[in-house]
């Protein structure tokens, strides 16, 4: 069985809502970069609790903490917008906004990875990576 994924943001994400389905506070992934800047972001905006890394070889650990034991969670849904087979790409004036402002969207811009309101008050268009709220 291999480690490698074809989609590793997509990975997180399942194992984030799985974990979270079934009551768990913790999910270990193998990391990258980018991996490492999305659960950042998710915990910048609240939607998880922490995010720590792990060294180990070949490739380390991310720990993503979801939420503190006897809280519930606070992600209702979160969902890849842009696949490997359809990337999905959006200017400044059209990225999308989830449940009205209770959301958040992720993109990917040319400045690094933001929510879509930064990415707005930016002027920034790029890859929409995925939506939580």
């Amino acid at each position: 069985m291999s480690l490698q994924s074809t989609d590793p943001i997509a990975d997180l994400l399942t194992r984030i809502r799985n974990a979270a389905m079934v009551g768990k506070h913790e999910v270990r992934v193998p990391t990258s970069k980018l991996k490492k800047v999305v659960a950042e972001q998710l915990v910048k905006n609240k939607y998880l609790e922490a995010v720590a890394l792990e060294d180990g070889k070949p490739r380390g650990t991310l720990v993503v903490t979801i939420n503190k034991p006897g809280e519930n969670t606070v992600i209702n849904e979160i969902t890849r917008i842009s696949k490997p087979g359809r990337r999905v790409y959006v200017a400044a004036a059209d990225i999308p906004k989830v449940k009205s402002g209770r959301g958040i969207v992720l993109v990917s811009t040319s400045k690094g990875v933001m929510t879509g309101g930064e990415a707005v008050k930016h002027k920034l268009g790029g890859e929409l990576l995925l939506k939580v709220y």
